[in-house]
């Protein structure tokens, strides 16, 4: 799983020049769903989040979270976040788990933050949106969570780059 954790002072996303998700001060949120992922991984992935800090206090340091600070998430599923595009100038995305699994952890991912006391807007899975925002900072983090044998393969390729 990948989420791309964007902190923004207001988002949106709009099919078709409707506007289906809007939040103020928040994240927006995209989210890329990995062949193999199951529960515990998206359960890991919203705890995370809820639990990030990483909005200003009064001093000018990121020791907020999203609940400190009274913010709203915006969650889009994104497969391309997926794309392998070590071959060649194509992107391949057979990494993206498929649906209607993949919308069904996705949809599992922001119950979980409804859980947590978020109020929380979405794209519509697998449509055709344009997302608007205004980022805060900016601030963006790529939060991978992958299994333990996937993780020790990436940093093996690492070393040999």
């Amino acid at each position: 799983m990948r989420v791309v954790i964007q902190r923004v002072n207001h988002a949106q996303v709009d099919i078709d020049g409707k506007t289906v998700g809007k939040i103020g001060k928040g994240f927006l949120l995209l989210v890329g769903i990995k062949n193999g992922d199951e529960l515990p991984v998206i359960k890991k992935a919203a705890d995370k989040i809820a639990k990030m800090r990483i909005f200003e206090d009064e001093e000018g340091k990121t020791n907020l979270s999203l609940k400190d600070v009274n913010g709203e998430i915006l969650s889009v599923s994104q497969f391309t976040l997926m794309a392998n595009t070590k071959k060649g100038n194509r992107p391949s995305f057979v990494d993206a788990m498929r649906p209607p699994r993949s919308k069904e952890l996705w949809e599992d991912f922001n119950q979980e933050l409804e859980n947590d006391g978020f109020h929380v807007e979405t794209g519509e899975f697998g449509a055709d949106m344009q997302v608007s925002l205004e980022n805060d900072g900016p601030f963006t983090i790529v939060l991978d969570l992958w299994r333990k044998n996937e993780t020790a393969k990436v940093d093996n390729i690492l070393r040999k780059i």
